[in-house]
């Protein structure tokens, strides 16, 4: 164990470090955001979609800020708050695809730091963890004017998304309990 710091323990009981947890939650939620998106497509499809897995994945039809979805309006605002400076209509799917990927990414790094400074993390705290994102959400853009406040829902709706958001923190779980037991100490 390093001085001044305490090392983390993986779920082979070897030490973890705070960085190594960050980066395989990273990982791990870089594949839950994945997983989460292979559902919605799946469902987009059924519902009679036609665009193909990489059109859709990367908002290829999404032309204009007035047809940006939540995450790009969240992304819109940042920068233009943080740099003054206004976001061209063309820019809507770039900024969609890096705040939702962002977002999946940063929330898994958040995960690794939280399952990695357990004994052993399981992957059934995916299932709270993807609950929790999935509340913040509606949280934080309400608040924003992005979302209705959640009593405004119906049901379908909400178990529709919230189911969505646990196939993504189940899975940003198991990748991350996968990449703990692969990994291998250096000898």
């Amino acid at each position: 164990m390093m001085r001044g710091i305490r090392q983390m323990r993986s779920a082979g009981g070897r030490p973890q470090t705070p960085l190594g947890a960050v980066l395989r939650g990273s990982a791990a939620g870089a594949l839950g955001t994945l997983a989460m998106d292979l559902l919605l497509y799946r469902r987009y499809r059924k519902d009679a979609g036609k665009s193909g897995f990489p059109r859709w994945e990367f908002s290829a039809d999404v032309q204009s800020w007035d047809q940006a979805p939540a995450p790009a309006q969240v992304g819109k605002r940042l920068y233009e708050g943080l740099f003054r400076r206004e976001l061209p209509d063309r820019t809507a799917a770039l900024v969609n695809n890096v705040m939702h990927w962002g977002f999946g990414i940063l929330n898994g790094a958040v995960y690794g730091v939280l399952a990695g400074s357990v004994p052993v993390p399981k992957s059934r705290y995916g299932a709270p963890f993807g609950a929790g994102v999935w509340g913040s959400g509606y949280v934080t853009l309400p608040a924003a004017g992005l979302y209705e406040p959640i009593w405004k829902y119906d049901r379908r709706v909400l178990a529709k998304d919230l189911s969505a958001h646990l196939v993504y923190g189940l899975s940003t779980a198991a990748v991350f309990r996968t990449l703990d037991y692969v990994r291998r100490p250096r000898r």
